[in-house]
C-alpha cells in the first residue's frame, strides 16, 4: 500500500500496523444500508426447497441473513458494534 492509501485510513498507523480506531467521541448518526440479491433456480429446485421435511430453506436463509446482520462486528474484523433498528 502506497503512503498515501494509508494516510486515508483510520485504522492503519503511520507505520502500517492495523489498529482500532475509538469511536466513542463521535456523534451520533443515521446510518442506512441496503441489499439485494436475485437467485435463479427452476421452479421444480424452488419447490422442492419449500418442501423440506425440516420446513421452508428460503426462509431460513432470510432468518440467516438477519442474524448474520445482527453479528456483523464479530464477522468482520476491526468493525464496532452498531444498534440495530430494523433488519
Amino acid at each position: 500500500m502506497t503512503e498515501s492509501g494509508r494516510r486515508n485510513l483510520s485504522h492503519v498507523d503511520a507505520g502500517g500496523s492495523i489498529r482500532m480506531v475509538d469511536v466513542g467521541g463521535k456523534p451520533l448518526s443515521r446510518r442506512r444500508a441496503r441489499a439485494r440479491a436475485e437467485v435463479r433456480m427452476r421452479s421444480e429446485t424452488a419447490r422442492r426447497l419449500r418442501e423440506l421435511p425440516k420446513g421452508d430453506a428460503l426462509v431460513t436463509a432470510q432468518i440467516a441473513g438477519i442474524m448474520a446482520a445482527k453479528q456483523t462486528s464479530t464477522l468482520i474484523p476491526l468493525c464496532h458494534p452498531l444498534p440495530l433498528t430494523a433488519v
